[in-house]
């Protein structure tokens, strides 16, 4: 170990602080607070916070009528989305964000259709207990859960947290093609309008 740090001793350059004393009596701490107080600190503070008042310079922003803007990267409310051919849930039940979740917050009920192909019964998220992790998002193979921008999510009872009627986006808004569509695997290309096809089965 280093010589410098072994020796504790108090060397040149070292600079001590002046501590006054402790008031010994009911009429010293008052004499100490008037000291304190006409040192003029106190009315720096004051005249700070009043030149800003005068500036008229507000950076209060007015919400909900107005609003910050948001990293394209935040992570907010979940959303189902919609087959763009037939506009059912594109969720198709493989549970991999039910796995992967670290909050253990998402719940998925499937059972097998007449055409023994899986069908999503009841898919939900406590967001009481989501941290917005973003993992489902990613292992999705079909970019059917995605997390929107929407973080004005609140409720006085827990049940409101976690219904898939809140989560599958709102047939209103996909057939007014409003959907939001994200980058990644599963996600339709910019020209995959020429390649959709209706298919037989209705899913």
């Amino acid at each position: 170990m280093n010589k410098e740090f072994k020796d504790r001793n108090v060397k040149e350059g070292y600079k001590f602080l002046e501590i006054e004393a402790p008031a010994k009596d009911p009429w010293g701490s008052f004499i100490q607070v008037l000291k304190r107080t006409f040192k003029g600190e106190l009315f720096v503070g004051l005249w700070i916070v009043l030149r800003e008042m005068l500036k008229f310079n507000i950076h209060t922003v007015k919400y909900p009528l107005e609003k910050l803007p948001i990293s394209p990267r935040f992570r907010a409310i979940h959303r189902l989305q919609r087959l763009l051919e037939s506009g059912n849930n594109r969720c198709i039940g493989c549970g991999l964000c039910e796995k992967i979740c670290v909050a253990n917050c998402i719940r998925i009920d499937t059972k097998i259709d007449e055409n023994s192909r899986k069908e999503v019964l009841d898919y939900t998220i406590n967001f009481g207990r989501c941290i917005y992790c973003g993992y489902c998002a990613e292992v999705c193979p079909e970019l059917a859960i995605v997390h929107t921008k929407d973080y004005e999510h609140a409720s006085e009872q827990r049940a409101e947290f976690a219904q898939k009627e809140d989560l599958l986006t709102p047939l209103e808004i996909f057939r007014a093609g409003k959907q939001r569509e994200f980058p990644g695997f599963g996600a339709p290309s910019k020209d995959a309008d020429k390649f959709i096809k209706k298919t037989p089965l209705a899913y």
